[in-house]
Parts: C-alpha cells; sequence; structure tokens
C-alpha cells in the first residue's frame, strides 16, 4: 500500500487474523522480531498438535480500482514452509469499515512462484468495489479455510487451481 500508514494497515490486519484464529480456538505465538512469519499459530485436534506458521498480506484496493477477474497477493514472501498459511484479508475500498469483507487462508500449494515477482496467489475476484472468492477457491475462505488448516491434508492439497 503506499500510504503514509501503510505499515500500520499491515499490523492491523496481522493483528484482526490472529484474532480471528484466536477466536476458533488455535493459539497464536508473535516472534520477538519480524525476520520472517508474521506470526505461528498451534491447535490441539484430537491427539496432535497442529502447527502452522502464518504470512498475513492485507489487500487494500484504491477507489476507482477496475473490476479484476482473478485478486489476490503477488510479490515477494520472505519465508515459506509446507505447513504455512498465507492470510489474504480483503479490505473495502471505502476505508469506513475495519473489517475485511473476506479473509483467504491458502496452503503453500496454492502459492505458485513467478520469476519475475516472486510469488502470486489470486483466491478472488474483484467487481463492483468488492473482493469475493472465485469459485474454485471457497473452500480456502473464511471459517471454511479456518477448519481446512485442521486438517491432515493441509499441505498435500494438489496445486490444481490457476493463479
Amino acid at each position: 500500500m503506499s500510504t503514509p500508514n501503510g505499515n500500520n494497515r499491515d499490523y492491523f490486519a496481522e493483528l484482526y487474523v490472529a484474532g480471528i484464529l484466536g477466536d476458533a480456538g488455535w493459539s497464536i505465538y508473535f516472534p520477538k522480531r519480524d525476520v520472517g512469519f508474521d506470526f505461528v499459530i498451534t491447535k490441539q485436534i484430537g491427539d496432535r498438535v497442529v502447527l502452522r506458521p502464518v504470512q498475513v498480506k492485507g489487500k487494500y484496493p484504491t477507489e476507482g480500482k477496475g473490476d479484476f477477474p482473478t485478486y489476490g497477493y503477488i510479490g515477494q514472501l520472505s519465508q515459506v514452509h509446507d505447513e504455512m498459511v498465507l492470510a489474504i484479508p480483503f479490505f473495502p475500498t471505502d476505508r469506513t469499515g475495519v473489517a475485511p469483507t473476506c479473509i483467504a487462508y491458502l496452503p503453500r500449494s496454492q502459492i505458485h512462484t513467478q520469476q519475475s515477482r516472486g510469488f502470486a496467489c489470486c483466491p478472488a475476484q474483484f467487481k463492483r468495489s468488492t473482493a469475493s472468492p472465485r469459485r474454485d477457491f471457497q473452500q480456502y475462505f473464511n471459517a471454511d479455510g479456518i477448519r481446512l488448516m485442521e486438517s491432515d491434508s493441509w499441505s498435500q492439497k494438489s496445486n490444481d487451481n490457476a493463479a
């Protein structure tokens, strides 16, 4: 984001996502130094502890942004891990609401490497000033996405969806 408070908005996005995950029963661990993942989450699922490093990349569209059939994060990731979560909160254009319109929780298998720009993951579409899940990515959004993170097969999900 290219506003004077861009870093504050990014930190807000991290805390917002952490709060939602905490409400869903995940324990949140913040690093002493921010050198990679924004935080790590754990949850007791039956007889196992699930651990996921989380990278948050908020999307903050400006007024007048055009429609796009694919919308999400394209850029660098300071670290990647097979069990990671790329959380993308999609904020509204008007900035009057503090909450994102939706949040995607994506496994490493849905993050594609691009030689020129780093990484890409575009699970949403952008129409009429609002982001919404693309049909093939709906399982990764909001409560469904959080539940999916609990699965044994999180890191083995197929890479069938195009970025």
